[in-house]
This record gives C-alpha cells, structure tokens and sequence, in this order.
C-alpha cells in the first residue's frame, strides 16, 4: 500500500464460520441469567436474598456427578444436596421456603410448562451466498427420562455441562486432555484447591463421554441405519478405549502424588482437602471402568439389535401432527390459501366410509347359511365350586389350657371377680374366656354330666352379689366344684332307657 492510499472497503461481509457457536454458547447461559431477572416477579417469597443463577449451577452440578450411564439422577436427591447451598443464602428463611426455591429452580431448568421443554435461541448466520439468514436453535439443560422400571429421573445435557465447567463449544477429548494435565500440575506443586476444581471438571467431561456413547445406543436400538456402524462407531469406541487406558494411568499416578501429599501433609484443612480430592479421582476411575464395560458391549449391543430390527414388523405409518404440521402453519396464510388446504383435508378426512363389496361366493354362503340357534335366557352360568371358609379360633390353645388349670377348683368355691383379677396378670385376653366359660356355668347340665359318668361339675350361682371389675359388670357369680352321685344315678335308671318319674311325677335324670 502506497501512502496517502485508504484501504478498500469489503464487498460484502466477513462470514465467520465460529459466530454461530459463540452465539450458541452465549445462548445456553440465558435461562441461568434469567432467574435473576424473573426472581422478583415471585409473589410467595423475597427472593432478593436468593442469587438463582448460584444455585442454577448447584441444580446441574449435582444433576451430572450424581447420573451415570443406565439411569439418571433422582430429583428428591437433587434437591436435598441444593439444599443446603440455598439455605447459606438465607439462614434465617425456613426450610419449607428454601425447597420451594430450589424447586422452583430445578422446573425452569428443565422449562416445566412449555410442550417440548426446551429453549430457543435466534441467531444471524449467513448462507454459501453471502446472504444473511436467521436461524432459531432449540436446546436443553436438563431433560426428564424414564428408566425400564417406569421411574423417572433428571440428566444434564452436553450445553449444560458446557454452561457449568465453563468451557463452551469444545471437545471433549481435548478438554479431557487439558484437564488431565492441569491437574497432575497442580498436585505436583501442591495447590490442591485448584486442583480439585481441575478434579470436577475432569469428571463432568468424562460424564459428557459416557452419555454421547449412550445416546448413540439408544439411536441404535430405535433405528439400527441410522447410526454408522461401518466406519463412525467402530472409530469411536477404539479412540474412547485408548482414551480410557490413558486416562486410567494419568489418574493412577495423579492419586498417588495426592495420597502422598495428604500423608506428608502437617495442615488438617490440607489433608482434608486432599481427602477430598482422592474421593474424586477414585469417582472418575470408577466411570471409567463403567464407560469400558459398556464400549465391550456396544458390538454386541448393535448386533442384538440388528438381528431383532430385521426380522422385526414392517413399521407403522408416521402419523400427522395436526396442531404443529397443519393448524399452525395454516394459521399465517391467506384466507384464499386457507380455504384449498381446510378443502382437502375435511375431503379426505370426514365423510362416509363405504365398506368395499365383498365376492359373490361369499355372499351366497352368507345367505345361505341356517341361523343359529340361540337361547332366550343366555347360556347357563356355572356354579362356583365355594369352599366353606374355616372358621378362625379366637383363642389358642394355650390359652384353653390355661383356663382348664385356673378352673381346676378345690372344695372351696371362688369368686368370679377372684378368677378375672389372677387371669388378667397371666394374659390381658384370658378374662374374656373366663367370662364366657362362668356364664356357661350357669346352666352346666347335670343331667348331661350324669349320664356321661362326671364325678363333678363347675357351677356358678348368683348369691346377689356385685361385680367389681374394671372390664366387666353384672352379678359376682359364686363358681364353685360340686360332687355328683353318679352310683344312685346308675341304679334309679330304668332298663329300658325311658325317663322315670318320681313320686310328685317330674323326670329324674
């Protein structure tokens, strides 16, 4: 360039092939900072003691650490883990209120009201031509599943790990790599608060890992041709072995320099640090060992599949949506548009149904077939076999004999009152056998006892007295032992087995 000469102006705009991304990343940070701005429009709490955004980041923090490959994190759990961060915001809030925000948190994270539950930004990008076009992103946070038992549970998705380890819009292995390094470094140097953090992020990337495997899984087991199993798969699951077994020596060593700087450690602020930072490095391996054993099966798992797809039904018919593929877009035309698509559809979609005609062999069977006869009542219905239901003793045996002891008088008569009172010290159920077993008493059958040979029987007799019981009320009955004569007995009989009639003409026994 000569002097005194100006640059040209462009042509046309510079096309940035990263603005888009940078706008997305931008975009996944909008509905934190949102709940700062909306937290004032809540009528049920003051909500200016709360940052949202801070307790936001809490919500995906323990949403990722706490899903692993087969299921996701529980949202009871979630949210007694967040709460004690929110309760430190405001302790002298009650609890109910801190749940209730944290709650309120965790639904607009997962954009509970909306029909897809996602968000959407709008972004400028231009096209092959040069041409400037917006474009709208959908996206998520977090995402509600269903286990095979029917539970439902949270899972962060890859733009929320991004908003929360704070490294938007890269990848995954080389993020993996960075931290790796950056975390054996700072063990070494002994700066283990940092390291911890390097520690966390290491394992909220290594959760990033196992949930894109799982998810190309699940592509596979809806769809078997729509994942590419022939180069893609096969390259992913060798470079995320050797990714693995890289990662498993990195963090070996890297849990040996911990350990000894805990064990040298004269500070317990710093052993506890470094206690802390072993628990998760030992976190990490352990994904490890589960992304392993689910990259062993994923041929396995693409095979079964493909063997079940094959022979598999032909699939249904997509159905239509009608309110997002037919009423919305009909909405925005013209009246004269309109009208050509209602047309069709209420052609097509309403009228009468003429059922097609059927062969004419068929017919002549039809019409010649004699009816059937048919009962006017119906057909009969079966008797149930019903066995009878046993009846269930109300007192056990032990009982019956403990009672046949207590009974088991002299010659000296007792008072009923007497026999509750040392029956309810054995057993609090005894006194209602008792009773029952008195008030029998009072008519016992002599005649009965004579003829079956007894040499005595139990009899009760009111003599006026009161009963005095804390359970029961009535006369207290005189129970007593009276001997029978069963040898006169024997002899008065009449051979004949009829009754005889003494002197005044009443029957003797």
């Amino acid at each position: 360039m000569t002097e005194g000469t100006e640059p040209g102006e462009p042509d046309g705009p510079t096309v940035d092939a990263a603005l888009g991304r940078r706008l997305k990343a931008l975009a996944c940070t909008a509905p934190v900072h949102d709940l700062d701005a909306r937290k004032g429009r809540l009528d049920w709490v003051d909500a200016s003691a709360y940052q949202m955004s801070e307790i936001a980041l809490t919500i995906i923090d323990q949403v990722t650490i706490r899903m692993d490959f087969d299921r996701g994190a529980d949202h009871e759990e979630v949210l007694r883990r967040s709460l004690p961060f929110v309760a430190a915001q405001a302790p002298d809030r009650p609890r109910e209120e801190h749940l209730r925000v944290a709650k309120w948190v965790m639904d607009n994270l997962i954009n509970v009201g909306t029909q897809d539950r996602g968000f959407a930004a709008t972004y400028g990008t231009f096209d092959a031509d040069g041409r400037y076009e917006r474009r709208t992103w959908p996206f998520k946070l977090l995402v509600e599943s269903f286990s095979t038992e029917g539970e439902i549970y949270l899972r962060s998705t890859d733009e929320a790990i991004n908003v929360l380890v704070g490294a938007l819009d890269t990848d995954v292995e080389s993020a993996q790599e960075a931290t790796e390094t950056k975390l054996a470094n700072l063990v070494r140097r002994g700066r283990l608060s940092d390291a911890q953090l390097a520690a966390e992020a290491a394992r909220w990337r290594t959760v990033q890992y196992a949930d894109q495997l799982r998810r190309l899984l699940d592509a596979t087991r809806r769809d078997v041709r729509s994942v590419d199993w022939l180069n893609e798969v096969p390259d992913l699951v060798e470079d995320a072995l050797a990714h693995i077994a890289a990662r498993h020596r990195a963090e070996t060593a890297i849990l040996t320099n911990i350990t000894q700087a805990r064990d040298e450690s004269e500070s317990s602020a710093r052993k506890r640090q470094a206690a802390s930072l072993i628990t998760i490095v030992r976190d990490c391996m352990q994904r490890h060992g589960q992304l392993q054993a689910r990259l062993l099966l994923a041929g396995k798992t693409f095979r079964a599949e493909q063997d079940r797809q094959e022979f598999s039904a032909p699939a249904r018919r997509v159905m239509i949506d009608l309110f997002g593929q037919l009423l919305t877009p009909t909405l925005s035309l013209s009246v004269a548009d309109a009208a050509r698509v209602t047309t069709a559809f209420f052609g097509k979609g309403t009228g009468l149904w003429v059922r097609g005609a059927p062969r004419l062999v068929d017919v002549i069977y039809m019409l010649l077939a004699p009816p059937a006869d048919r009962d006017d009542l119906g057909e009969a219905v079966p008797e149930p076999d019903l066995i009878p239901a046993a009846d269930p003793a109300v007192f056990s045996e032990e009982q019956w004999a403990a009672i046949d002891q207590l009974l088991a008088l002299g010659p000296v008569p007792r008072r009923l009152s007497g026999l509750l009172a040392e029956a309810r010290q054995t057993d609090p159920e005894l006194p209602q056998l008792v009773g029952l077993r008195v008030l029998h008493l009072l008519d016992p059958g002599i005649t009965t006892a004579l003829r079956q040979g007894d040499e005595s029987i139990l009899l009760a007799v009111d003599d006026g007295a009161v009963l005095s019981d804390e359970e029961f009320g009535g006369a207290d009955l005189l129970v007593g032992l009276v001997a029978l004569d069963t040898g006169r007995h024997a002899t008065d009989r009449a051979p004949t087995g009829e009754d005889t009639r003494d002197e005044r003409g009443e029957v003797v026994a």
